[in-house]
């Protein structure tokens, strides 16, 4: 059954959900884990792609968007169907996207901001409720 982790920042911006989003899977990279980053739209896919180039400069992070031919190992989407992706699901889009329980760990970013709050307390519930395995990391 998919694991689910709650990473709780505890600030506000948005730009700590992608950060937050690059660190995990770099971590999850070194690990030798395939991940599919849930983006909320194009533009911060393209974001994220830009950021994971430039994470940390003695690093290597193979991904690419969607599709794309470097897509294999770490793929951004933004809804789409995740091919051949099934290991790690980092999801920042503020709802659970249809194909979640396809994957073996879901990784959900919370930050401080109403908004994000409220979605992702329902999110916790979501997964609760159906008898997901849940943790939390305070970051």
């Amino acid at each position: 059954m998919t694991r689910v982790g709650f990473y709780v920042v505890q600030a506000a911006d948005q730009a700590q959900r992608l950060k937050v989003a690059v660190r995990l899977a770099d971590k999850a990279f070194q690990q030798g884990h395939k991940i599919f980053i849930n983006a909320v739209d194009e533009a911060q896919a393209r974001t994220l792609d830009d950021l994971l180039w430039t994470y940390r400069p003695s690093s290597f992070l193979p991904h690419g968007l969607h599709g794309e031919e470097q897509s294999d190992t770490i793929a951004i989407g933004w809804g789409q169907e995740p091919q051949g992706h099934n290991d790690l699901l980092i999801n920042l889009q503020l709802e659970i996207p249809g194909f979640f329980s396809r994957f073996r760990r879901v990784a959900e970013v919370v930050t401080q901001d109403a908004s994000s709050l409220e979605a992702l307390r329902r999110s916790w519930t979501f997964y609760k409720e159906r008898g997901y395995q849940l943790e939390k990391h305070d970051l």
